[in-house]
C-alpha cells in the first residue's frame, strides 16, 4: 500500500491530490487547493510551503509527485512558478519524502488518455473516475 499526494504548483493556487495504490487498486483520499492571500510573494511562499507541510502532517504519504517546470513565453511567471514548486518540494524533503517529477502532458497522457487534455477534460474524468468519491469539491479552500 502506497499513499501518493500529487501537487499541481502555482504562486497563487495549488492544487493537490492524494491517493491510495494498492496493487492495481487506486482510491482517492483527497484533494482541494492551498490559495495564497499574501499580496508578496515571500508572504505566498510561506503559505505554500506550511500548506503542504499541513496536508503531509494530515494523511501521512509515502511519495510526493509535483509536476515538473514547463517552458513560457512569460519569465516572470515561469520564475514564480519555479519558486512555489520550490517552497513545496522542500516541505517534502523536510518530511523526508521522495520527490518524483513529472511532465504534465505524461500525467495527462496516462490519465486521460492525451497530453494535450484541458484543465475542463481532466476535471470530466476526475468526477467520473470509479474510485473518487461522488461528492467531491476539487476546489476546496485549505487554511
Amino acid at each position: 500500500m502506497t499513499i501518493i499526494l500529487g501537487i499541481d504548483p502555482g504562486s497563487r493556487i495549488t492544487g493537490y491530490g492524494v491517493i491510495r495504490q494498492t496493487g492495481r487498486k487506486l482510491q482517492y483520499l483527497g484533494s482541494g487547493c492551498i490559495r495564497t492571500s499574501e499580496k508578496e510573494l515571500p508572504g505566498r511562499l510561506k503559505q505554500i510551503y506550511a500548506g503542504v507541510s499541513e496536508i503531509i502532517t494530515q494523511f501521512n504519504p509515502d511519495v510526493f509527485a509535483i509536476e515538473q517546470v514547463f517552458m513560457s513565453k512569460n519569465a516572470d511567471s515561469a520564475l514564480k512558478l519555479g519558486q512555489a514548486r520550490g517552497s513545496a518540494i522542500v516541505a517534502a524533503v523536510n518530511a523526508d519524502l521522495p520527490v518524483h517529477e513529472y511532465a504534465a502532458r505524461l500525467i495527462k497522457q496516462a490519465v486521460v488518455g492525451t497530453g494535450g487534455a484541458d484543465k475542463a477534460r481532466f476535471s470530466t474524468w476526475f468526477s467520473r473516475c470509479s474510485y473518487c468519491q461522488p461528492s467531491l469539491r476539487p476546489m476546496q479552500r485549505m487554511p
